[in-house]
């Protein structure tokens, strides 16, 4: 729409079903995208990319992404976020890019208390090696943003869903159960609170803040720092609705719309997960003049409507 030619990288693989992936690719297949399947790992391969398309601006969305899974394959995360997106940070480096934008993750705050999560909050108590990768990736960004005045801009995503989302997360395993008769393991026994955040919303975040390269913030101090802004060209947003759902409300928004009773599996909070999510996003709208406000049942609508279409699902 703005003219921009787009470079997508992904590895393809099959932490869920890759048909998935590539039928989103596929929507997204025209003269101003280009597709290349690779590693981030892979430092030659990025810096190859780095070399032949010279980007102006990088997103930087890859990850292995999930909490649960972090518990059982540990080497996974570090692989790719943290090699991945330390080989990133390297060709932005090399290749001059004049603005780099990177998934954090809500996780990061892990023990806190404190609502709604701050950017200006210490988040030093990381509950699951997934928060701990993301925190390490704000801390690389500002390290290369301090050597080399790379502008880098951190996204702490608050439970992101929507249409051609992942299967492991909620809203797909719900919808999915829900379908088929089967039960949903609803942990924490139903007392979880999440800011879910609806795709459209962080694209419209990340749409505006390309046109926003991360700069200095002059009332920095190290004598009391702030730990979103810096002296350096550095900056982390929280991109999240601002508006806690529980999780039974947000159950009762999928069964208005499919029309059907869940059968529920009351389970304990599980390893690594918090209670309750609260994103604070005032200088978003400071900076951008936006803030995510999708309302759940109008999200959970959205989702519900594209997954009948995409697997051919008769109510």
């Amino acid at each position: 729409m703005e003219g921009h030619h787009v470079i997508g990288i992904d590895n393809m693989n099959d932490y869920y079903d890759p048909r998935l992936k590539e039928d989103r690719i596929a929507q997204l297949t025209n003269d101003n995208f280009t597709f290349i399947k690779a590693e981030l790992e892979d430092l030659d391969g990025v810096n190859k990319t780095f070399e032949k398309y010279k980007p102006e601006v990088v997103i930087n969305l890859a990850a292995q992404a999930g909490v649960r899974y972090s518990l059982e394959n540990p080497h996974a995360y570090v692989n790719s976020n943290v090699v991945g997106f330390t080989n990133i940070l390297e060709a932005c480096r090399h290749y001059k890019v004049e603005h780099l934008i990177y998934a954090s993750s809500s996780s990061v705050y892990g023990a806190n208390d404190s609502k709604p999560f701050s950017t200006s909050d210490i988040i030093d108590h990381p509950l699951s090696l997934y928060a701990a990768t993301k925190k390490s990736n704000e801390l690389f960004a500002h390290t290369y943003s301090h050597l080399y005045e790379l502008p880098t801009t951190g996204l702490r995503f608050f439970t992101v869903y929507g249409p051609w989302g992942r299967p492991d997360m909620a809203l797909f395993l719900f919808t999915k159960a829900i379908l088929n008769d089967k039960p949903i393991d609803v942990f924490n026994h139903g007392n979880m609170m999440r800011d879910f955040t609806y795709v459209d919303d962080v694209v419209e975040s990340i749409t505006r803040l390309l046109k926003r390269s991360a700069q200095p913030n002059p009332k920095w101090s190290g004598t009391n720092p702030d730990p979103g802004s810096s002296y350096a060209p550095y900056k982390v947003y929280n991109i999240g609705n601002n508006t806690p759902v529980k999780l039974m409300e947000f159950i009762e928004a999928i069964e208005k719309k499919l029309g059907k009773t869940a059968k529920k599996n009351y389970l304990p909070l599980q390893a690594g997960d918090v209670p309750e999510t609260y994103a604070n996003v005032e200088d978003l709208f400071r900076d951008i003049d936006f803030k995510p406000e999708t309302t759940i049942q109008e999200g959970v609508n959205k989702f519900i409507e594209w997954y009948l279409e995409y697997y051919e699902v008769k109510l």
